[in-house]
């Protein structure tokens, strides 16, 4: 018999701890998206930890500055950010208040409201797709800008709330390098994912942008 997930709130507190611990716990957390048309419901399957000011690969390297503000304040707010001019991502903020460090969310496999992820996602080949890479997520769960600063902590009414769900297995969690991340902040293997779920995106090492002459 499948035990079903645990709907519970995480704490503040699951949230409140080093970046590196907080990371891979996060697999199996389910996230919910409150949308007028009813819930989506996220099981993380990938993310990827950033860690303030030891991390030249976090936006929060070189300080505190309008976008990046929310990753300064206390655990267990969501930091959303706009990225190419095209697509959103969410951060969980983690660790003590001004640090600065958070988990990108990368993928996950939606487990409830499949129906209106697929109405954002219109073209994912099929379910294992719609929340498979950072903006695919953002874009399925309906999150934007407007979010960012959302205490996912906070009442299950609120727009964006974290549940218990199923922990994976230490024996189940993989690690290697961040997807996409360049220089110094590219070498470290702060990247953590479901080994063998087919929700996990594909890694891609940086290539540098050309800029048009």
């Amino acid at each position: 018999m499948i035990t079903p997930p645990d709907r519970t709130p995480l704490p503040r507190e699951f949230l409140d701890r080093p970046v590196l611990e907080v990371a891979p716990d996060l697999l199996g957390r389910l996230l919910v998206r409150t949308t007028p048309d009813g819930p989506i419901v996220l099981r993380l399957t990938e993310v990827e930890a950033y860690d303030g000011p030891n991390d030249p690969g976090s936006h929060a390297f070189r300080g505190r500055t309008a976008r990046n503000g929310v990753m300064f304040g206390p655990p267990g707010h969501a930091y959303v950010y706009f990225t190419y001019g095209m697509w959103h991502c969410m951060n969980l903020v983690c660790g003590p208040e001004g640090q600065a460090s958070g988990v990108l969310l990368r993928a996950g496999e939606i487990v409830e409201g499949a129906e209106l992820a697929r109405e954002r996602r219109l073209s994912a080949r099929n379910d294992k797709e719609l929340a498979k890479g950072p903006a695919r997520l953002a874009t399925a769960m309906d999150i934007d800008r407007s979010l960012d600063g959302t205490d996912v902590c906070g009442p299950e009414a609120a727009p964006l709330h974290l549940l218990t769900g199923t922990p994976v297995p230490a024996d189940q969690v993989c690690n290697g390098p961040r997807t996409g991340v360049s220089g110094d902040g590219g070498v470290h293997p702060w990247r953590y994912w479901v080994d063998g779920d087919p929700t996990v995106s594909p890694y891609r090492p940086h290539v540098p942008r050309r800029r048009s002459r």
